[in-house]
């Protein structure tokens, strides 16, 4: 055996510094490794000395992968070229586009612990609508209300947790929660900054899908994207305009439904008040497929002999079943891939805020509607306590009195007003082996307050429908508790 590296990630102004200061003339590509492992399938030689001869011809590698990724149709050549890329001064709004992309990797700039100041992005659909005035009013109105809100719960926070607060180390946590609180006031508009690691066929895809929306600053992301990794693997990325398909598909749906809306019965206005987490489906049986499933991979039957033995199972042997199958996992353990078989879907009303946090789960399904005032907004409950509930509510009512006047003319652009308080309905379906994930992380006591809340409803509905298959879901820091109960 021989386990080689092959290569990896480094900062690209060293690259280019090294290159500068040297007489290397050589295209530093990560092309030439697509190319090599391309070529593993149909060549005898080892493939460090494939790596060896693409580095030599660069120019045959590109050659290699545009037929091999294009005209063969091999899109995860691509997958080997990884690109590391620095995203700065983009809306939030933007990043919820962004981050939708499943097989990339993120970290963003968090309102949770860093301060922001009073930065934000003046969309263009704005400056042509007249409404610069109006919008950069509104916003700044809510960064000096954000800047306000910051300097009274920073005391609270602290008078709130004494013990914690004697020692100095744990200063900066506690300025956090005042930060995560405070940032409820700004908008949507703010600006930001995130690190994103993407392989190139994930990048071309990106590039497309940003290229098709219809904000400015959407288009203009996925220009100045291009512009970034076109020099450097242009042999991975080709296209890059946005298809019918992703500029008009949404559009269209709107459309007929607009139209079907028409002929059918009128439905009713709902509010804010109903409940923000509701369960709108789960596997029939999930328990029982899930027992099935773990005798499948654990025998040589097949899944219809498998279910039956599963359904003449005593509940006693179920339980030992299950029980088999966690009782070594640790925290940090993922479940086995047996809980993928069986499924869960929500309706939830969430905060900009909580949204968040939640789209990080990128392997759930994750289907939003827009930000929509009517269903009220999320106030911290320690801004309840200091007493700054009725002047909170006073920044929500001039911004959705903003966003009234905004969306007349600039319905695209108006959600760049709302702030992180307003909500918004997302349809989640996730598997049982995603909820143990998220248990994992959002149920914890150190996860933030309002994706807590949510998470805790979510994990509570599921565990009435598989209590078998999530008898050892919880956060991290209940999971010693648990698993002694259980064992």
């Amino acid at each position: 055996m021989k386990i080689i590296l092959a290569g990896y990630n480094i900062d690209y102004d060293l690259i280019r510094e090294l290159k500068e200061k040297s007489a290397f003339k050589q295209d530093l590509t990560p092309e030439t490794i697509s190319a090599a492992y391309a070529r593993i399938s149909r060549s005898p030689k080892q493939v460090d000395e494939l790596r060896q001869i693409a580095r030599a011809e660069v120019d045959k590698a590109r050659k290699s992968n545009n037929n091999i990724v294009f005209e063969m149709g091999h899109s995860s050549v691509a997958e080997h070229a990884v690109f590391n890329i620095d995203v700065i001064g983009v809306s939030r709004l933007l990043v919820e586009e962004i981050e939708k992309f499943r097989l990339c990797s993120f970290t963003e700039k968090s309102q949770r612990y860093v301060l922001f100041n009073d930065d934000f992005v003046i969309p263009e659909e704005i400056k042509q609508a007249g409404m610069t005035d109006l919008y950069v009013a509104t916003v700044r109105m809510q960064n000096e209300y954000y800047q306000k809100l910051y300097e009274q719960l920073r005391p609270y926070v602290f008078a709130q947790n004494k013990a914690m607060a004697e020692n100095p180390a744990n200063h900066s946590m506690l300025e956090g929660w005042a930060k995560e609180d405070a940032r409820y006031a700004i908008a949507m508009a703010t600006e930001t900054q995130l690190g994103m690691t993407t392989n190139a066929r994930n990048l071309e895809l990106m590039l497309r899908r940003l290229a098709a929306l219809p904000l400015a600053e959407a288009r203009d992301c996925s220009k100045k994207l291009y512009a970034a990794t076109k020099d450097i693997a242009p042999s991975l990325i080709r296209y890059t305009q946005a298809t019918d398909y992703d500029r008009l598909t949404r559009q269209n749906l709107q459309k007929q439904v607009q139209k079907l809306a028409v002929k059918l019965p009128a439905l009713k206005e709902t509010s804010g008040k109903s409940s923000d987490v509701q369960m709108v489906f789960s596997t029939p049986d999930a328990d029982l497929k899930v027992a099935a499933t773990l005798l499948f991979s654990s025998s040589n039957f097949n899944y219809d002999q498998c279910l039956t033995q599963a359904k003449q199972m005593s509940a006693r042997d179920k339980k030992i079943l299950f029980k088999s199958a966690f009782a070594n996992i640790k925290p940090y353990d993922a479940v086995l891939r047996e809980m993928e078989n069986v499924d869960l879907q929500f309706e939830l009303t969430v905060s900009a805020s909580c949204f968040a946090q939640l789209k990080r789960h990128r392997m759930a399904t994750i289907i939003s509607q827009d930000y929509d005032p009517r269903l009220g907004v999320t106030i911290p409950a320690a801004v309840r306590a200091i007493g700054s509930q009725k002047e909170f509510m006073e920044v929500i009512k001039k911004t959705n009195d903003a966003y009234e006047q905004i969306i007349k003319k600039q319905p695209l652009a108006a959600a760049y007003i709302l702030t992180n308080a307003h909500r918004k309905r997302v349809l989640m379906k996730l598997n049982a082996r995603e909820l143990y994930h998220l248990a994992r992380l959002r149920t914890d006591a150190h996860a933030q307050w309002d994706i807590r809340e949510i998470s805790e409803k979510m994990l509570k509905a599921a565990r009435k429908v598989m209590p078998q298959t999530l008898m050892m879901a919880c956060g991290k820091d209940s999971f010693d508790k648990l698993h002694k109960s259980v064992f």
